[in-house]
């Protein structure tokens, strides 16, 4: 039977002013990752290193964070998470400790040091998303 064409779903109609707002939000989300990306370089991070010090920061229910739910939280593979997680170590932004009660589990907690830069980066994240926030708001709004 996979030979036979299988009936068109109809498709609702999209308007110019649809494609308008998606083209709006795409922009407003890369304008905002580009802000993201410049803030954690200068902060001395990369960007997915900074991703990582939020995900295990504000992980759902506050914790704790094993490598698996940061590959999850990220979308990446768990190898990539250990290798991010291995240099996030090396630089002093994130702490190991053993899950007392699974020890093949490995618990992730950020450092001093991680929550003062993580701090200031998210102030900053939090003021441009007040700033874009109208523009955001027309467009979910706008139907």
């Amino acid at each position: 039977m996979s030979g036979m064409s299988q009936p068109q779903k109809s498709r609702p109609a999209i308007s110019q002013a649809d494609y308008q707002r998606l083209s709006e939000f795409r922009y407003l989300i890369r304008r905002f990752l580009e802000f993201s990306q410049i803030q954690a370089e200068d902060a001395g991070l990369t960007p997915r290193q900074h991703q990582a010090l939020l995900a295990i920061k504000g992980f759902p229910g506050g914790g704790p964070v094993t490598v698996g739910d940061l590959a999850e939280r990220l979308r990446i593979r768990h190898h990539s998470a250990v290798e991010l997680v291995n240099r996030l170590g090396e630089a002093g932004l994130v702490a190991r400790d053993q899950d007392k009660d699974d020890h093949r589990r490995v618990l992730l907690q950020l450092t001093g040091r991680a929550d003062d830069c993580l701090a200031e980066l998210s102030a900053a994240h939090l003021d441009e998303l007040s700033r874009i926030e109208p523009m955001l708001r027309r467009l979910l709004d706008s139907k």
